[in-house]
Formats: structure tokens, sequence, C-alpha cells
């Protein structure tokens, strides 16, 4: 991976992380061989842990789902040990997420793995606005500066103005697309950066946050349990629809 030469700084890029092949054998299994959630809008599957749009940290009270196989080979390699929460997003036409940053205290790195149609997400840090044109099979890693101190979205609309060949702009439409978000859990739970504006644990520390998930508590949970509940049915999991931010 690469670091683009733009603010935010921090921004890892790979292209063509997978082959437009694997690409369609993925989207066949996320068309028909996976339970989604029946309502309208961006709909979410959850693997390994699982996100709790209200604390943006992880859910506890849900056990741990294992990867599936056609996961495992989208991992990214780069890292010494796999992620901790894995979430699958799609994205019908004119879908989107609100401006946000992911909980700084639980969570260490965040990658992002586009599929299916590209999509302009928007980096805001006060006044300052910068798109990125997540391409399919593009693999994006968000660290330093890009992971706490900008918020990152996308905008709900049918299309999207992008620069053209020849440096002239022009209208794309927007397709399905789909996200995979991989996350590790932040060793101790507490971050460093200070920014009362954008990080949990500088707003604990000041009395701002009104609640907070023990990163250690889960890993002591994970372990107590020892795969044990692997085998049980659907829960939250599995499938969830929700208004919450997520990448």
């Amino acid at each position: 991976m690469h670091e683009l030469p733009i603010q935010p700084r921090g921004l890892l890029w790979q292209t063509d992380f997978i082959t437009p092949a694997h690409e369609a054998t993925l989207l066949q299994i996320f068309r028909h061989d996976l339970q989604w959630p029946t309502r309208p809008g961006r709909i979410s599957l959850h693997y390994g842990y699982t996100f709790d749009y209200k604390t943006f940290n992880i859910d506890p009270a849900i056990p741990y789902r294992p990867f599936p196989d056609w996961l495992v080979p989208l991992l990214p390699a780069r890292e010494p040990r796999a992620p901790d929460q894995v979430c699958l997003q799609y994205y019908p036409p004119g879908a989107g997420i609100p401006p946000h940053v992911d909980a700084h205290g639980p969570y260490d790195q965040l990658y992002a793995l586009s599929l299916g149609a590209p999509v302009l997400m928007e980096f805001r840090r006060g006044d300052e606005r910068v798109e990125v044109d997540c391409e399919p099979r593009s693999l994006m890693c968000m660290s330093g500066d890009a992971r706490l101190f900008w918020t990152h979205g996308i905008k709900k609309r049918k299309t999207d103005v992008v620069s053209m060949d020849g440096g002239e702009t022009g209208v794309r439409v927007r397709g399905e697309r789909w996200s995979i978000t991989y996350r590790w859990l932040r060793e101790g739970g507490e971050c460093e950066c200070g920014d009362l504006r954008l990080c949990d644990t500088a707003q604990r520390r000041a009395g701002v946050e009104k609640e907070k998930r023990s990163v250690v508590a889960l890993r002591e949970a994970a372990e107590a349990a020892g795969g044990e509940d692997e085998g049980k049915g659907k829960g939250k999991g599995e499938g969830e629809g929700e208004d919450g931010d997520e990448s």
C-alpha cells in the first residue's frame, strides 16, 4: 500500500486489492448466499464482534461470530494479526453515511474494501473538505490524522460529480455498492491523542462521555467463551439494519 499525497495525511491505498473475477464471485455470494435484513437503505452483516451503534464500540453481549470462508482471503495481510471485527455493508444507489469518526479508544487502525460501484467519500476537518473516489476492488487504510482527526462519510445522492479524462468533470450515476470494514481492538482501550472534539477517551477523562465499553473485559469474555457459542443461530450480529455511522 502507498500513502495518498493529499490531506488528510495517513490515508493508505491499494488499487485492485483483488481481481475482477474474485470480485464477481464475492458479489454472487453477497446477493444470493447471505441472509440480509429486510429493510430499505444501508444494511449490515457483522463478523467477529458486533458493532454497537449507540456507543460506536463493540457489543459484548453478542457472541463472537467466526469469519466465513469467503472472508478469510480478504483479511489484510500487512497486519500481524486478524481483525477483531468485520462489517459487510450494502449500499443501494443513493444511500450514504453521515460524517463520523470511529471511536478512538476501542479501535486502532481501520481498513475498508470497496466492491461493486464506485462512490465518493468525503473527509472533513473544520471547513476543509476532501473527496476520495472509492473505486471497486480498492483497499483503503485510515491511519494517523485521517483516522483520528478527520470525519469521513458518504453523502446521500444518486450521482457524483467526478474528474474525467482531460481534466474535465462529469456526472457519474451511482450503482449498488458493498464495503467490508475491518477493525482491530486497541490494546488497553485508551487513546492518547487528547482531541476533545472527536476522541472518546479524552471526552471520558474530561467527564463528557456518557458510556464506555471495556476492551479488556471483551477480551476476557472471548477467552472464557472459548468459541462455544460459534454454532448458535442468527442474532443481531448476523444481520442488521441501522441508521448509525459506520464505514
